[in-house]
């Protein structure tokens, strides 16, 4: 996947996990210090119902543009899914699960896009 997709692609799930009222969603950009893909997308759900409902959302509308998983884990039930689009990966928490595995520490690194930066 080219960069200008990865970054398309990240603004089509940032806006779909916002559509199902995620919160503190972040694009993080990691291409300059990770080979494993040009952006996460972190967010969090308040419980099992909201978090599968932003999965849903994420791979809908990412189906709509053209854009389809390459991997899913941990969907139905799960306190964090992770669906890995290669350009893109996506992480959806729970709060508890978001807090545990604190990705937003580990990727510092990385520069968080704006939703400026993302339109």
């Amino acid at each position: 996947m080219e960069k200008a997709e990865s970054r398309q692609l990240a603004a089509i799930v940032a806006k779909a996990m916002a559509d199902k009222k995620g919160e503190d969603i972040k694009v993080v950009e990691i291409d300059g210090i990770s080979p494993l893909a040009d952006y996460f997308v972190i967010g969090t759900g308040r419980n099992l119902n909201q978090t599968d409902a932003m999965s849903d959302a994420v791979q809908e509308e990412a189906h709509k543009a053209g854009f389809d998983p390459d991997h899913v884990e941990g969907h139905r039930g799960a306190n964090w899914t992770l669906i890995d689009f290669k350009g893109v990966v996506v992480h959806i928490f729970d709060e508890e699960a978001r807090g545990f595995y604190d990705l937003d520490r580990i990727w510092k690194d990385g520069r968080v896009l704006t939703e400026e930066e993302l339109a």
